[in-house]
């Protein structure tokens, strides 16, 4: 590659970096794909620190897209970024397998979204139920990359 265009490409996030970025976003996008069909959703998350963010499906449709998608993924991918008015950015990726969480995962999930998602205040509002509609993607691979601040 021409190096003069390789300041673009910016540096590596190292973990500490990619967790601060995955802990203070709270919102991305989750790409799935079911029979070579590729679909991308903009989602709230919570992440728990480790290795797992949390997702509510909410506002499902007749068709339950996310769910048929989430169930027939073998290995979903999440990206969250933060851009800048000053032209600095930073983009987490992370991979791995999504699962539909039991009611006794429930509350390691919900404190994982009232800490960082968007709009985590809608959780209030949201009762456990038999069989909650909430889903982890269990990060497998993880990278992470930023221009500008450090």
């Amino acid at each position: 590659m021409n190096s003069n265009y390789r300041p673009l490409l910016g540096r590596e996030l190292d973990e500490s970096g990619i967790d601060e970025l995955l802990t203070e976003a709270g919102v991305g996008v989750l790409s799935m794909s079911a029979d070579g069909v590729p679909y991308g959703v903009p989602l709230s998350f919570g992440y728990d620190g480790d290795d797992n963010l949390y997702f509510v499906f909410l506002g499902s449709t007749t068709e339950l897209r996310k769910e048929t998608y989430a169930e027939q993924s073998e290995v979903a991918s999440f990206t969250t970024s933060d851009i800048s008015t000053d032209g600095s950015w930073r983009s987490v990726i992370v991979a791995g397998p999504l699962d539909r969480i039991t009611p006794g995962e429930w509350d390691k999930a919900r404190e994982a979204m009232i800490d960082n998602a968007y709009q985590s205040k809608l959780l209030a509002e949201y009762e456990l139920q038999e069989n909650p509609n909430v889903w982890t993607l269990g990060i497998q691979d993880r990278s992470g990359r930023a221009i500008g601040r450090q």
